[in-house]
C-alpha cells in the first residue's frame, strides 16, 4: 500500500485536520473510507502491527476502532484516519463531547468528505467506517449533506449523549475510561480540549453547580469525583459528565439522535446485544433516519476485538454495493436482523419492533416467586420483601433480592423491550434500582438476558411517549423521594431477543449497587459498573394483591416462528 502520513486538511474556518492516508498501490482513482475520532491517528496504525486482542487481554486497547487497514485497501478503498480537532496532530479546539460545544464534528467530516473527494487517488464516492466514537460521527456527518458521502455503515455507536453516560438516571462508570483514560482505554489524543460546561454556564452557574455536586450523596462517597469536582481543568470531557446529571438542551441540541432525522442516505446500523449498553439509541436512531437502511444486532460477548477488525465482510458488501455498483445482494435481504440468544439462531425481519408480540405480565409473589397469576392477599398477610444497603463507605458487599418462575414446560422466545413495575417504600429520599433478568438452566448457570436502571428520583414518566410494557423517563428533573411512600416505579427494560428453553427458568435480581467486579461487567472495560448509591437505605418491595408488583414481557406467539433455521 501507499501511506500519506499528517497530510494537512484545510476546514472552512482555516483549522488545518491532520489525516494518514492509506491507498492501494496501482490503482489509480478509488472509493474512499474516512474514519475520525480523538484517540489518535498514530494509535489507529497498530492496526498494522498489533493482533486483535480479546477482553480480557491486558493488550486490549478499547481506542483502537478505525478499522483494518490492510483489509480495506486490500478490498480497494482508501483508508483515512484523521484527528479531530483539538486532538493529535490538527488544530484547532475540541469544546465538550463529540465537540457538541464547538465547531461540531459534523462540520469538519462536510470539509474533509469533499476535500477527499477532489483528490487524484478518489472516485468520488466516500463512506465512512469505524466503531463508538467513530460511528457516532457519521451520523453527525450524514445530517450536513457532504454530496459525495454516498453511504455510511455505522457499528456500535452512541448517539444519544445522555443515554451514553446515565442509565435510568444512574451514572455509568464505562465512559470514563475513554475521556481520562483508565485501564484498558488510553483515552483521548487531547492537545487542545475545553468542557461544554465552561462554555455555556456563568462560572457563578458553575459554582452553584459544583456545589449541588458536591452535597450528593452519591458524590461526596466517592472521593475520585470529589477531587475532579475541585479540580475541573483534569478531565474536561468527564466533567461535562458529572456536572449535568439531567437530560435535556445540554445533551441532546445537535447530538446524533437529535440531528438523525436530517440523514437520508443509505445507512447500516450494526451492534451488539449489550444488556442496556447503545442498542437502545441505535434502534432509536435506526427510526429516525430517514434513507433507505438495515438493522443488525449480533450476539454475545458485548466488547468487539482490539484492534477492531471483525463485520469488515458485511461492510464490503454494503459499501461493494453503494460505492463500488456491485451487485453483492445485500439489498436483496430483509431489512432487519438480529441474534435470538439462547437458540443459537437468527431472526430475518421487516420491521423492529416485531408485529405481534404479547406484553405479558409475570407477577411477583411471596417466597420470591414469579407467576401469571397475581397475589390474591393484601400487604396484611402477603408482607413485603426487604433488603438493607449500607453504602460502600462501611459495605463491599451488594445486597440484593430474588424472584423465580418455575421450569418452562415449553420454549419462549422473548423479543422486545420489557417493564418491571415495581412498588417499593424507602425511608430515605432516593436510591437505586437495578433490575436485571437471567435465563437460569437445569444446572443453575445464569445468563443475563437484559437490565434495567432508574434512579428513584428519576421516576417521572413521559406520558406522552410511555405504554403498557413501555415506560420512558424524561431524566429532566429530580424529585426526591418522600420517606415511608410506597410509590409505584416503572422501571424500563433494554431491547433484548432469547429463547427460554424447556426446563429453564427466568429469574429477576434486584439490588441498589452493583458488585464492582460482577460477573456481567468481567468481559467489559475495568470500572464498568453504576455509580453505588451514598445513601444507608431499606427497600421495602410490595408485591401483593394492592401493590401488584410485576415484569412485563415482550413474548412472541408460537406460530412466529424464528426464520433462517
Amino acid at each position: 500500500m501507499i501511506i500519506n502520513k499528517n497530510v494537512r486538511i484545510p476546514m472552512r474556518d482555516g483549522v488545518h485536520i491532520a489525516a494518514d492516508i492509506y491507498l492501494p498501490d496501482g490503482v489509480e482513482k478509488v472509493p474512499a473510507l474516512l474514519a475520525l475520532s480523538p484517540y489518535g491517528k498514530e494509535l489507529q496504525a497498530q492496526a498494522l502491527t498489533l493482533p486483535p486482542q480479546a477482553r480480557p487481554s491486558h493488550l486490549w486497547n478499547g481506542a483502537i476502532e478505525a478499522g483494518d487497514i490492510r483489509v480495506v485497501v486490500e478490498n480497494g478503498y482508501a483508508h483515512i484516519i484523521a484527528d479531530v480537532r483539538g486532538t493529535g496532530h490538527s488544530e484547532g479546539e475540541m469544546c465538550g463531547n463529540y465537540n457538541s460545544g464547538g465547531h461540531g464534528d459534523g462540520k469538519d467530516i462536510y470539509d474533509i468528505v469533499e476535500w477527499m473527494a477532489e483528490q487524484d487517488w478518489c472516485d468520488g464516492n466516500v463512506g465512512m467506517i469505524g466503531i463508538s466514537y467513530f460511528a457516532s460521527v457519521q451520523i453527525l456527518g450524514a445530517a450536513e449533506k457532504p454530496p459525495h458521502l454516498k453511504a455510511i455503515f455505522v457499528n456500535g455507536g452512541h448517539f444519544d449523549l445522555y443515554e451514553l453516560c446515565y442509565h435510568g438516571g444512574i451514572m455509568w462508570l464505562m465512559p470514563r475510561a475513554s475521556r481520562e483514560g483508565r485501564g484498558g482505554d488510553s483515552g483521548n489524543a487531547f492537545n487542545h480540549v475545553s468542557s461544554k460546561s465552561s462554555k455555556v454556564y456563568s462560572p457563578e452557574e458553575l459554582q452553584r453547580m459544583t456545589e449541588e455536586r458536591l452535597k450528593d450523596p452519591d458524590i461526596a462517597h466517592w472521593s475520585d469525583f470529589v477531587h475532579l469536582l475541585h479540580y475541573q481543568d483534569r478531565h474536561e470531557l468527564w466533567m461535562d459528565y458529572l456536572l449535568n446529571p439531567l437530560d435535556g438542551p445540554f445533551w441532546q441540541k445537535d447530538s446524533a439522535i437529535d440531528v438523525a432525522h436530517k440523514v437520508d442516505i443509505p445507512v447500516y446500523f450494526q451492534a451488539k446485544w449489550g444488556r442496556g449498553w447503545n442498542v437502545e439509541g441505535t434502534i432509536e436512531c435506526f427510526h429516525r433516519v430517514q434513507g433507505v437502511k438495515k438493522l443488525d444486532i449480533q450476539a454475545l460477548p458485548p466488547m468487539l476485538e482490539r484492534p477492531f477488525h471483525e463485520c469488515h465482510d458485511e461492510m464490503f458488501r454494503w459499501y461493494d454495493y453503494w460505492l463500488k455498483g456491485i451487485d453483492t445482494g445485500i439489498m436483496d435481504e430483509p431489512t432487519v436482523q438480529f441474534s435470538v440468544e439462547g437458540s443459537y439462531k437468527w431472526r430475518k425481519e421487516k420491521q423492529w419492533p416485531l408485529p405481534n408480540i404479547e406484553h405479558k405480565d409475570f407477577y411477583l409473589r411471596p417466597r420470591h416467586k414469579i407467576s401469571e397469576k397475581r397475589e390474591p392477599l393484601t400487604s396484611e398477610y402477603a408482607h413485603p420483601d426487604g433488603f438493607y444497603q449500607a453504602p460502600l463507605t462501611v459495605t463491599t458487599k451488594s445486597q440484593n433480592l430474588k424472584w423465580s418462575t418455575d421450569k418452562f414446560r415449553e420454549a419462549v422466545e422473548m423479543t422486545g423491550t420489557g417493564a418491571l413495575y415495581l412498588f417499593a417504600e424507602i425511608d430515605t429520599d432516593d436510591t437505586n434500582f437495578i433490575a436485571k433478568l437471567y435465563d437460569v438452566d437445569p444446572n443453575g448457570k445464569r445468563t443475563l438476558m437484559t437490565s434495567g436502571y432508574l434512579k428513584a428520583s428519576h421516576r417521572e414518566l413521559d406520558e406522552d411517549k410511555s405504554t403498557y410494557g413501555e415506560p420512558w423517563h424524561p431524566h429532566t428533573r429530580a424529585i426526591p423521594v418522600p420517606p415511608g411512600e410506597i410509590i409505584e416505579y416503572a422501571i424500563r427494560l433494554y431491547p433484548f431477543s432469547f429463547l427460554i428453553k424447556p426446563g429453564h427458568r427466568v429469574e429477576l435480581e434486584l439490588a441498589c449497587n452493583e458488585p464492582l467486579d460482577g460477573e456481567d461487567a468481567k468481559l467489559l472495560p475495568p470500572d464498568s459498573y453504576h455509580l453505588p448509591s451514598g445513601r444507608a437505605t431499606m427497600h421495602k418491595i410490595y408485591r401483593d394483591a394492592d401493590h401488584p408488583s410485576r415484569l412485563v414481557l415482550p413474548v412472541i406467539p408460537k406460530n412466529f416462528d424464528i426464520t433462517n433455521q
